[in-house]
């Protein structure tokens, strides 16, 4: 589930920079009303900035919506206790197991010790 709505997430996010950067700034609306030819756009004679304004806003809602999410799952995972810095509790119960090696033993990658006899 939340692979899904990290992808969701990744999609909605490519979208909203997409339609913040088609939209016309302040500054691109003088330069129309000295017949810039807004009256034959496909979005009617405001142009498209009142639908892509209306379409960014849902955009962001759900950008939202999904990082709010997501922070949801990464706040339940991390009361998991597998799950980040391990509790100190936890090492040091690691830190006392007894092990088998009492110490008494060579080394692994010492040769071993023929003991001569005295026959």
């Amino acid at each position: 589930m939340q692979v899904a709505i990290l992808m969701i997430h990744v999609v909605i996010s490519i979208a909203l920079v997409a339609l913040v950067l088609l939209q016309q700034g302040k500054g691109a609306e003088a330069g129309a009303s000295f017949g810039g030819g807004a009256s034959q756009t496909v979005f009617g004679s405001r142009g498209s900035g009142g639908f892509l304004s209306k379409l960014t806003a849902v955009v962001a809602a759900g950008f939202f919506v999904t990082s709010l999410t997501l922070a949801y799952f990464a706040s339940e995972a991390s009361d998991a206790p597998e799950a980040g810095i391990p509790d100190s509790r936890l090492i040091e119960q690691q830190n006392n197991v007894p092990t088998l090696d009492d110490g008494s033993e060579s080394p692994d990658n010492a040769a071993p010790v023929l003991e001569e006899s005295n026959e």
